[in-house]
Protein backbone atom coordinates (compact mmCIF):
# COMPACT_ATOMS: atom_id res chain seq x y z
CA UNK A 1 0.00 0.00 0.00
CA UNK A 2 1.15 3.65 -0.47
CA UNK A 3 -0.56 5.91 2.67
CA UNK A 4 0.64 9.35 2.94
CA UNK A 5 0.50 10.38 6.14
CA UNK A 6 0.01 14.46 6.94
CA UNK A 7 0.54 16.40 10.00
CA UNK A 8 0.23 19.83 10.83
CA UNK A 9 3.85 20.22 11.78
CA UNK A 10 6.85 18.07 12.89
CA UNK A 11 7.05 20.36 16.45
CA UNK A 12 7.43 17.28 19.30
CA UNK A 13 4.23 16.77 20.36
CA UNK A 14 2.36 13.12 21.02
CA UNK A 15 0.43 13.12 17.56
CA UNK A 16 3.78 13.99 15.81
CA UNK A 17 5.91 11.34 17.18
CA UNK A 18 2.81 8.85 16.80
CA UNK A 19 2.30 9.61 13.51
CA UNK A 20 6.21 9.49 12.21
CA UNK A 21 6.59 5.87 14.47
CA UNK A 22 3.45 4.41 11.70
CA UNK A 23 5.16 5.55 8.73
CA UNK A 24 8.49 4.56 9.91
CA UNK A 25 7.28 0.89 10.76
CA UNK A 26 5.02 0.69 7.99
CA UNK A 27 7.85 1.59 6.03
CA UNK A 28 10.05 -1.44 7.17
CA UNK A 29 7.15 -3.86 6.46
CA UNK A 30 7.46 -3.07 2.73
CA UNK A 31 4.86 -0.39 2.34
CA UNK A 32 5.86 2.96 -0.13
CA UNK A 33 4.82 5.64 2.88
CA UNK A 34 5.01 9.48 1.89
CA UNK A 35 4.84 12.23 4.31
CA UNK A 36 3.78 15.72 4.46
CA UNK A 37 3.70 18.24 6.98
CA UNK A 38 1.29 21.98 6.90
CA UNK A 39 3.43 24.06 9.11
CA UNK A 40 7.46 24.42 8.47
CA UNK A 41 8.54 23.72 12.00
CA UNK A 42 10.67 20.57 11.32
CA UNK A 43 11.88 19.50 14.67
CA UNK A 44 11.37 15.98 14.07
CA UNK A 45 12.15 15.55 10.66
CA UNK A 46 15.34 13.55 11.85
CA UNK A 47 12.96 11.02 12.98
CA UNK A 48 11.49 10.04 9.64
CA UNK A 49 13.32 6.71 8.39
CA UNK A 50 12.63 4.80 5.09
CA UNK A 51 9.65 7.51 3.77
CA UNK A 52 9.69 7.55 0.02
CA UNK A 53 9.10 11.27 -0.36
CA UNK A 54 8.61 14.18 3.09
CA UNK A 55 7.29 17.88 1.38
CA UNK A 56 6.52 20.49 3.97
CA UNK A 57 3.42 22.60 2.76
CA UNK A 58 4.75 25.93 3.73
CA UNK A 59 1.82 27.25 5.10
CA UNK A 60 2.36 31.03 6.02
CA UNK A 61 -1.04 31.47 8.00
CA UNK A 62 -4.10 29.21 9.85
CA UNK A 63 -5.24 28.82 6.48
CA UNK A 64 -3.38 29.05 3.11
CA UNK A 65 -4.84 28.06 0.13
CA UNK A 66 -1.35 27.97 -1.74
CA UNK A 67 -0.41 25.03 0.75
CA UNK A 68 -4.21 23.29 0.22
CA UNK A 69 -2.93 23.35 -3.46
CA UNK A 70 0.48 22.38 -3.03
CA UNK A 71 -0.80 19.18 -0.83
CA UNK A 72 -3.30 18.00 -3.59
CA UNK A 73 -0.89 18.38 -6.59
CA UNK A 74 1.49 15.94 -4.13
CA UNK A 75 -1.78 13.66 -3.85
CA UNK A 76 -2.05 13.88 -7.52
CA UNK A 77 1.54 13.04 -8.04
CA UNK A 78 1.69 10.49 -5.41
CA UNK A 79 -1.14 8.55 -6.12
CA UNK A 80 -1.70 7.67 -2.29
CA UNK A 81 -3.83 4.37 -1.81
CA UNK A 82 -5.05 5.90 1.79
CA UNK A 83 -4.43 9.05 3.34
CA UNK A 84 -3.61 9.60 7.43
CA UNK A 85 -4.32 12.96 8.89
CA UNK A 86 -2.92 13.42 12.46
CA UNK A 87 -5.87 15.65 14.42
CA UNK A 88 -7.89 18.09 13.04
CA UNK A 89 -5.74 20.77 11.48
CA UNK A 90 -3.60 18.23 9.44
CA UNK A 91 -7.73 16.93 8.28
CA UNK A 92 -8.74 19.86 7.09
CA UNK A 93 -5.89 20.30 4.89
CA UNK A 94 -6.05 16.68 3.90
CA UNK A 95 -10.22 17.18 3.19
CA UNK A 96 -10.00 20.01 1.04
CA UNK A 97 -6.78 18.82 -0.79
CA UNK A 98 -8.20 15.21 -1.65
CA UNK A 99 -11.51 17.29 -2.66
CA UNK A 100 -9.34 19.75 -4.97
CA UNK A 101 -7.40 16.84 -6.64
CA UNK A 102 -10.24 14.57 -7.31
CA UNK A 103 -8.52 11.91 -5.36
CA UNK A 104 -11.07 8.79 -4.25
CA UNK A 105 -8.85 6.73 -1.51
CA UNK A 106 -9.59 6.53 2.21
CA UNK A 107 -9.04 9.14 4.66
CA UNK A 108 -8.34 8.23 8.49
CA UNK A 109 -8.35 10.95 11.01
CA UNK A 110 -6.07 9.75 14.47
CA UNK A 111 -7.70 11.77 16.92
CA UNK A 112 -5.44 12.41 19.94
CA UNK A 113 -7.05 15.18 22.02
CA UNK A 114 -9.70 15.02 24.82
CA UNK A 115 -10.90 18.20 25.19
CA UNK A 116 -11.78 21.84 23.79
CA UNK A 117 -9.51 24.01 26.06
CA UNK A 118 -10.50 27.67 24.66
CA UNK A 119 -13.43 29.39 22.69
CA UNK A 120 -11.69 29.57 19.50
CA UNK A 121 -11.12 25.91 19.57
CA UNK A 122 -14.86 25.35 20.25
CA UNK A 123 -15.74 27.48 17.66
CA UNK A 124 -13.24 25.67 14.64
CA UNK A 125 -15.09 22.37 16.11
CA UNK A 126 -18.37 23.81 14.42
CA UNK A 127 -16.37 23.72 11.17
CA UNK A 128 -14.19 20.23 11.92
CA UNK A 129 -17.37 18.03 12.73
CA UNK A 130 -18.37 17.83 9.18
CA UNK A 131 -15.43 17.04 8.15
CA UNK A 132 -14.91 14.31 10.82
CA UNK A 133 -18.30 13.23 9.95
CA UNK A 134 -17.03 12.85 6.34
CA UNK A 135 -14.10 10.80 7.14
CA UNK A 136 -13.96 7.42 6.31
CA UNK A 137 -12.37 6.46 9.44
CA UNK A 138 -11.64 7.96 12.98
CA UNK A 139 -9.17 6.09 15.35
CA UNK A 140 -9.83 7.07 18.69
CA UNK A 141 -6.59 6.07 21.31
CA UNK A 142 -8.87 4.87 24.21
CA UNK A 143 -12.34 4.48 24.76
CA UNK A 144 -12.76 6.87 27.15
CA UNK A 145 -11.64 9.28 24.61
CA UNK A 146 -14.41 7.76 22.07
CA UNK A 147 -17.32 7.79 24.18
CA UNK A 148 -16.79 12.14 24.99
CA UNK A 149 -16.21 12.59 21.86
CA UNK A 150 -19.29 10.96 20.56
CA UNK A 151 -21.22 12.58 23.15
CA UNK A 152 -19.93 15.91 21.26
CA UNK A 153 -20.93 14.31 18.00
CA UNK A 154 -17.38 13.76 17.01
CA UNK A 155 -16.98 10.93 14.71
CA UNK A 156 -16.26 9.44 11.30
CA UNK A 157 -18.30 7.12 8.85
CA UNK A 158 -16.27 4.49 10.72
CA UNK A 159 -14.62 4.78 14.11
CA UNK A 160 -11.99 2.73 15.76
CA UNK A 161 -9.83 2.54 18.94
CA UNK A 162 -6.27 1.59 18.79
CA UNK A 163 -4.02 2.39 22.12
CA UNK A 164 -1.04 3.99 21.39
CA UNK A 165 2.38 1.35 21.80
CA UNK A 166 6.05 1.80 22.20
CA UNK A 167 8.59 -0.13 20.90
CA UNK A 168 9.80 -2.26 23.77
CA UNK A 169 12.87 -3.24 22.49
CA UNK A 170 13.69 1.05 22.36
CA UNK A 171 12.04 1.35 26.11
CA UNK A 172 13.82 -1.45 27.25
CA UNK A 173 15.14 -1.00 31.08
CA UNK A 174 19.04 -0.07 30.99
CA UNK A 175 21.80 -0.92 33.19
CA UNK A 176 21.03 0.04 36.63
CA UNK A 177 24.74 2.21 36.32
CA UNK A 178 22.80 4.07 33.58
CA UNK A 179 21.01 5.63 35.97
CA UNK A 180 22.90 5.89 39.10
CA UNK A 181 25.46 7.71 36.45
CA UNK A 182 22.81 10.61 35.66
CA UNK A 183 21.69 10.50 38.76
CA UNK A 184 25.43 11.69 40.26
CA UNK A 185 25.36 14.20 37.02
CA UNK A 186 22.52 15.99 38.69
CA UNK A 187 23.64 15.97 41.78
CA UNK A 188 21.30 13.32 43.13
CA UNK A 189 22.00 11.10 45.93
CA UNK A 190 21.59 7.00 46.58
CA UNK A 191 19.22 8.09 49.34
CA UNK A 192 16.46 10.66 47.30
CA UNK A 193 13.35 10.03 46.71
CA UNK A 194 13.04 11.18 42.54
CA UNK A 195 9.66 11.64 40.78
CA UNK A 196 10.37 12.16 36.72
CA UNK A 197 7.42 14.32 34.66
CA UNK A 198 8.44 13.54 31.08
CA UNK A 199 6.40 16.14 29.10
CA UNK A 200 6.69 19.55 27.70
CA UNK A 201 6.74 22.56 30.04
CA UNK A 202 2.61 23.89 28.98
CA UNK A 203 0.34 25.13 30.95
CA UNK A 204 -2.20 22.09 30.54
CA UNK A 205 0.79 19.15 31.51
CA UNK A 206 0.12 21.02 35.20
CA UNK A 207 3.94 20.89 36.38
CA UNK A 208 3.51 23.10 38.97
CA UNK A 209 1.08 20.58 40.50
CA UNK A 210 4.06 18.93 41.13
CA UNK A 211 6.11 21.19 42.31
CA UNK A 212 3.68 21.34 45.52
CA UNK A 213 3.30 17.70 46.41
CA UNK A 214 7.31 17.44 46.59
CA UNK A 215 6.82 20.73 49.28
CA UNK A 216 4.39 18.78 51.13
CA UNK A 217 6.49 15.11 50.54
CA UNK A 218 9.29 17.50 51.71
CA UNK A 219 7.12 18.71 54.89
CA UNK A 220 6.24 14.76 55.87
CA UNK A 221 10.22 14.31 56.17
CA UNK A 222 10.72 12.64 52.78
CA UNK A 223 13.74 13.50 50.90
CA UNK A 224 11.69 14.25 47.38
CA UNK A 225 12.82 15.71 44.11
CA UNK A 226 11.32 16.60 40.79
CA UNK A 227 12.84 15.66 37.84
CA UNK A 228 10.93 17.67 34.66
CA UNK A 229 12.04 16.17 31.69
CA UNK A 230 11.91 18.45 28.69
CA UNK A 231 11.20 22.24 28.55
CA UNK A 232 8.99 25.02 27.57
CA UNK A 233 7.02 28.54 28.12
CA UNK A 234 6.19 27.32 31.99
CA UNK A 235 10.02 27.05 32.51
CA UNK A 236 10.10 30.63 34.41
CA UNK A 237 6.71 30.49 36.25
CA UNK A 238 7.69 26.82 37.68
CA UNK A 239 11.11 27.94 38.66
CA UNK A 240 9.29 30.57 40.57
CA UNK A 241 7.01 28.28 42.08
CA UNK A 242 9.77 26.28 43.30
CA UNK A 243 11.46 29.23 44.93
CA UNK A 244 8.53 30.66 46.82
CA UNK A 245 8.56 27.59 48.04
CA UNK A 246 11.74 27.20 49.40
CA UNK A 247 12.83 23.79 46.97
CA UNK A 248 14.49 25.75 44.51
CA UNK A 249 17.16 23.10 44.66
CA UNK A 250 14.44 20.33 44.93
CA UNK A 251 13.31 20.92 41.63
CA UNK A 252 15.62 19.98 38.41
CA UNK A 253 14.54 20.80 34.62
CA UNK A 254 16.91 19.26 32.05
CA UNK A 255 15.95 21.06 29.05
CA UNK A 256 14.66 19.46 26.07
CA UNK A 257 16.13 15.66 25.76
CA UNK A 258 16.13 13.90 22.17
CA UNK A 259 16.80 10.75 24.41
CA UNK A 260 14.76 11.07 27.88
CA UNK A 261 15.45 7.08 28.65
CA UNK A 262 18.79 8.03 30.88
CA UNK A 263 16.82 10.32 32.78
CA UNK A 264 13.77 8.03 33.18
CA UNK A 265 16.25 5.47 34.96
CA UNK A 266 17.20 7.64 37.24
CA UNK A 267 13.84 8.10 38.52
CA UNK A 268 12.16 6.15 41.46
CA UNK A 269 8.93 6.62 40.01
CA UNK A 270 6.48 9.22 37.60
CA UNK A 271 4.08 11.08 37.68
CA UNK A 272 1.49 12.68 35.55
CA UNK A 273 -0.13 15.88 36.67
CA UNK A 274 -1.76 16.85 33.09
CA UNK A 275 -5.46 18.44 32.88
CA UNK A 276 -6.13 16.73 29.78
CA UNK A 277 -4.70 13.45 28.09
CA UNK A 278 -5.82 11.10 25.78
CA UNK A 279 -3.74 8.01 26.16
CA UNK A 280 0.00 8.94 27.40
CA UNK A 281 2.84 7.90 24.63
CA UNK A 282 5.00 9.37 27.89
CA UNK A 283 3.76 7.25 30.64
CA UNK A 284 3.62 4.37 27.96
CA UNK A 285 6.96 4.07 28.03
CA UNK A 286 8.02 5.26 31.50
CA UNK A 287 5.94 1.78 32.22
CA UNK A 288 7.64 -0.01 29.51
CA UNK A 289 11.27 1.18 31.38
CA UNK A 290 9.68 -0.50 34.80
CA UNK A 291 8.39 2.98 36.08
CA UNK A 292 5.13 3.12 38.25
CA UNK A 293 3.46 6.22 37.05
CA UNK A 294 1.05 8.49 38.96
CA UNK A 295 -1.63 9.67 36.74
CA UNK A 296 -4.40 11.96 36.78
CA UNK A 297 -7.34 10.33 36.09
CA UNK A 298 -7.76 11.50 33.38
CA UNK A 299 -8.49 10.32 29.56
CA UNK A 300 -8.04 6.80 29.08
CA UNK A 301 -5.40 6.73 32.25
CA UNK A 302 -8.22 4.19 33.66
CA UNK A 303 -7.41 1.80 30.97
CA UNK A 304 -4.05 2.12 30.72
CA UNK A 305 -3.49 1.88 34.58
CA UNK A 306 -4.37 -0.91 37.12
CA UNK A 307 -4.36 1.33 40.42
CA UNK A 308 -2.37 -0.03 43.26
CA UNK A 309 -1.14 -2.70 40.68
CA UNK A 310 1.00 -1.16 37.96
CA UNK A 311 1.04 2.65 39.23
CA UNK A 312 -1.74 4.76 40.68
CA UNK A 313 -4.34 7.41 39.95
CA UNK A 314 -5.55 10.65 41.43
CA UNK A 315 -8.40 13.08 40.73
CA UNK A 316 -7.43 15.78 38.60
CA UNK A 317 -6.12 18.86 40.46
CA UNK A 318 -6.43 17.38 43.90
CA UNK A 319 -2.72 17.78 45.51
CA UNK A 320 -3.36 16.18 48.63
CA UNK A 321 -4.45 12.73 47.11
CA UNK A 322 -1.53 12.83 44.69
CA UNK A 323 0.86 13.75 47.64
CA UNK A 324 -0.35 10.60 49.25
CA UNK A 325 0.03 8.52 45.64
CA UNK A 326 3.83 9.69 45.85
CA UNK A 327 4.22 8.58 49.04
CA UNK A 328 2.82 5.26 48.86
CA UNK A 329 5.53 4.66 46.13
CA UNK A 330 8.56 6.07 48.23
CA UNK A 331 9.25 2.79 49.66
CA UNK A 332 11.75 1.40 47.13
CA UNK A 333 10.27 -1.92 47.44
CA UNK A 334 7.08 -1.24 46.59
CA UNK A 335 7.62 0.73 43.61
CA UNK A 336 10.50 -1.67 42.19
CA UNK A 337 7.20 -4.07 42.56
CA UNK A 338 4.95 -1.97 40.75
CA UNK A 339 7.36 -1.10 38.19
CA UNK A 340 7.72 -4.90 37.28
CA UNK A 341 4.02 -5.40 36.86
CA UNK A 342 4.13 -1.58 34.61
CA UNK A 343 6.61 -3.34 32.06
CA UNK A 344 4.16 -6.66 31.81
CA UNK A 345 1.24 -4.79 31.59
CA UNK A 346 2.78 -2.81 27.91
CA UNK A 347 4.31 -6.00 26.54
CA UNK A 348 0.83 -7.28 27.15
CA UNK A 349 -1.50 -4.22 25.62
CA UNK A 350 0.52 -1.24 24.77
CA UNK A 351 3.18 -3.37 22.37
CA UNK A 352 4.40 -0.84 19.18
CA UNK A 353 4.12 -3.66 17.47
CA UNK A 354 0.49 -5.09 18.37
CA UNK A 355 -0.60 -1.01 17.32
CA UNK A 356 1.16 -1.10 13.84
CA UNK A 357 -0.59 -4.34 12.95
CA UNK A 358 -3.88 -2.49 13.92
CA UNK A 359 -2.94 0.73 12.24
CA UNK A 360 -2.05 -1.72 8.65
CA UNK A 361 -4.91 -4.36 8.90
CA UNK A 362 -7.08 -1.42 8.99
CA UNK A 363 -5.68 0.78 6.16
CA UNK A 364 -5.48 -2.42 4.17
CA UNK A 365 -9.17 -3.21 4.77
CA UNK A 366 -9.83 0.35 3.86
CA UNK A 367 -8.24 0.37 0.67
CA UNK A 368 -9.66 -3.38 -0.14
CA UNK A 369 -13.32 -2.13 0.34
CA UNK A 370 -12.39 1.24 -2.16
CA UNK A 371 -10.94 -1.37 -4.79
CA UNK A 372 -13.99 -3.43 -4.48
CA UNK A 373 -16.99 -0.60 -4.85
CA UNK A 374 -14.70 0.74 -7.84
CA UNK A 375 -14.77 -2.57 -9.45
CA UNK A 376 -18.91 -2.74 -8.58
CA UNK A 377 -19.03 1.19 -10.45
CA UNK A 378 -17.70 -0.45 -13.49
CA UNK A 379 -20.55 -1.13 -15.74
CA UNK A 380 -19.79 -2.71 -19.33
CA UNK A 381 -21.63 -0.23 -22.48
CA UNK A 382 -24.75 -2.60 -23.83
CA UNK A 383 -23.94 -4.88 -27.09
CA UNK A 384 -25.43 -2.21 -29.74
CA UNK A 385 -28.16 -3.59 -32.23
CA UNK A 386 -26.51 -4.96 -35.12
CA UNK A 387 -23.38 -5.83 -34.07
CA UNK A 388 -22.31 -9.61 -34.03
CA UNK A 389 -20.39 -10.21 -30.89
CA UNK A 390 -17.22 -12.70 -31.32
CA UNK A 391 -17.98 -16.06 -31.66
CA UNK A 392 -21.85 -15.21 -32.70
Amino acid sequence: MRPLFITGSLVHGGAERHTITLSNKLAERGHECHAAYVKNDPSQLARYRGAASITCLHASRYFDSAAVRRLADLMREVEPTSIVAANQYAMLYASLARTMARVRVPLVVTWHSTILQTMKEHVQMLYYRPLFWNADCVVFVCDAQRRRWHSHLVFGRRNEVIYNGVDTGHWAVPNESTGLRVREHLGLTPGDYVIGLSAVLRPEKNHLQLVDAVASLRQRGLRAKALMIGDGPMRPAIEQRARSLGIAGDVLITGFQQDVRPYLAACDTTVLTSFAEAFSLAAVEAMAMRKPVVHSDVGGAREMIRAGVDGNLFPVRDTPALVDRLAQLAERDVSRRMGERARESVEAQFSEHAMVDRYEGLLLELEARRASRTRQRIVLPPAIEGVREPGA
